[in-house]
């Protein structure tokens, strides 16, 4: 079952996939989905616009290749930029999750 992703997370997921290794857009999108074991799934129409801001913002660079299935295809990877980013918004996130999880376990005293 795939879940909706949270609102300002898929720049985090993009750059975490392009972490990985370089891919080209669609394969960004697959790899988001393996890596979550199905639970996340990234619509093309939200994807798309993401990498061109990322790549506006310079923390992805790309180039043209030639995909698995022989096509022309733009391959992303990270910049010095990005990877810091990535690592930056990785230690909020984690912040967060962990602020959160111990907040919803409260019980009253």
């Amino acid at each position: 079952m795939s879940h909706p992703i949270l609102p300002g997370t898929l720049d985090l997921l993009i750059l975490k996939s392009v972490s990985l290794g370089k891919e080209h857009g669609y394969g960004v999108l697959l790899r988001i989905e393996r890596i979550s074991g199905g639970a996340l799934a990234i619509e093309q129409g939200a994807l798309y616009p993401a990498l061109f801001r990322l790549e506006h913002k310079r923390l992805l660079k790309s180039a043209w290749g030639v995909s698995a299935n022989n096509r022309r295809a733009k391959f992303y990877e990270l910049t010095a930029a990005g990877r810091k980013h990535l690592r930056l918004e990785t230690e909020k996130w984690n912040r967060l999750t962990g602020v959160m999880s111990l907040t919803l376990g409260a019980e009253e005293a």
